[in-house]
């Protein structure tokens, strides 16, 4: 694989990375998103303070942010893993996930428990995405 085919996508609407990585990836038609976390934009600050609805609609929001830079929107999005602190929670997200996911076919999914998240986040998501008009 040429290095040309591989396209770092930033955008101002989602969080700069914590860490040494991109937001997103794009090789070919394929959107690797790395995970997002309950930041905001703008401020850098955690958003919610621990309520898990407020995190995950600022996650989708981040995470779609990313999406759309890239040319995509949700039907795009292909297969997610959501990483929960507390499993207990997952009803409370699905629901708030459908909101996103729920006009096309939702993509393929995985849930976890995890034992913890940057910045105290109770939630991440990530996901990869189709982009149909990219080459």
């Amino acid at each position: 694989m040429k290095s040309s085919s591989i396209e770092a996508i930033e955008t101002k609407f989602a969080p700069k990375p914590v860490g040494p990585y991109n937001q997103a990836i794009l090789v070919e038609n394929y959107l690797y998103c790395s995970g997002q976390i309950a930041l905001d934009p703008s401020t850098g600050v955690m958003v919610g303070n621990g309520n898990i609805e407020e995190e995950t609609r600022q996650v989708l929001k981040n995470l779609m942010a990313v999406v759309e830079a890239a040319g995509g929107r949700s039907s795009a999005v292909i297969r997610t893993t959501i990483y929960l602190t507390d499993l207990n929670d997952f009803a409370k997200v699905n629901e708030i996930y459908a909101e996103t996911f729920n006009k096309t076919v939702s993509p393929a999914r995985a849930c976890v428990e995890v034992s913890k998240l940057p910045k105290g986040g109770k939630i991440e998501i990530d996901c990869i995405a189709w982009l149909e008009n990219k080459k």
